[in-house]
């Protein structure tokens, strides 16, 4: 009996399993068509705990609104945070501000500062990961836990294995980014050599919103600007 329940039990998974599939296909669609429209723009990632007074919340702010001086528009999770900065920022600036939000624990809701025909949802991370890297001209990273870290390093795995194309990844906050990326430098490449230099040409960190825009103007002076794959 208790055989015949566990076979039950796992052909319905099965097909609920399939089904889904379909749900996946729909935010797949509904996020080309929205993005495809929305012209070149930069995410920006970190921490949605990062409260308003903070130090980092301000500087994103100001790095969203030069970014969208600089003509390109800000992509963000949506959420609080670090996200809702960059958001409020590119929404001051009056630039392009794109919200791509998901259903999360104790964190997530989208913020106000999100233009109300680019506010997208999706019940998929790795839906949501792949408008990131699709529509993204370059990434900035700010301070944040292991969303943040997941996001860099996946972006960094895509380029490192010609899976799309180049772009810049800029880490802005020296005091926050300068012990990981001593590590990533004397352990993962020069102890072990699990990389190779050349890897982490397109990794910047910075402390201020001029040298992140600086970063996106002279890599795309040289590359022009193009879909990610």
């Amino acid at each position: 009996m208790r055989k015949e329940q566990h076979h039950k039990g796992w052909n319905e998974k099965k097909t609920n399993d399939s089904w889904a599939i379909f749900k996946i296909m729909g935010e797949f669609v509904s996020g080309f068509e929205k993005m495809s429209q929305i012209g070149p723009c930069v995410s920006i990632f970190g921490s949605a705990r990062t409260k308003p007074d903070h130090k980092y919340y301000k500087l994103t702010e100001s790095v969203a609104k030069s970014i969208c001086d600089a003509g390109y528009g800000v992509i963000t999770g949506g959420g609080p945070g670090i996200m809702e900065a960059g958001n409020k920022g590119a929404y001051l600036a009056g630039g392009t501000s794109v919200g791509l939000n998901i259903v999360l624990p104790f964190e997530q809701h989208d913020n106000p500062y999100i233009d109300k025909d680019k506010s997208l949802d999706f019940d998929y991370f790795f839906v949501r990961k792949v408008m990131f890297v699709k529509y993204s001209q370059g990434f900035v990273v700010m301070p944040g836990g292991f969303g943040t870290l997941d996001e860099l390093f996946e972006a960094i795995t895509l380029i490192q294995t010609n899976k799309i194309e180049k772009f810049p990844i800029i880490l802005v906050g020296t005091d926050f980014w300068s012990g990981l990326m001593d590590w990533v430098k004397e352990t993962i490449l020069e102890k072990f050599g699990n990389v190779s230099a050349k890897d982490l040409d397109l990794i910047h960190v910075v402390d201020t919103e001029d040298e992140v825009v600086s970063i996106l103007d002279a890599f795309y002076k040289e590359s022009g600007l193009s879909p990610n794959f």
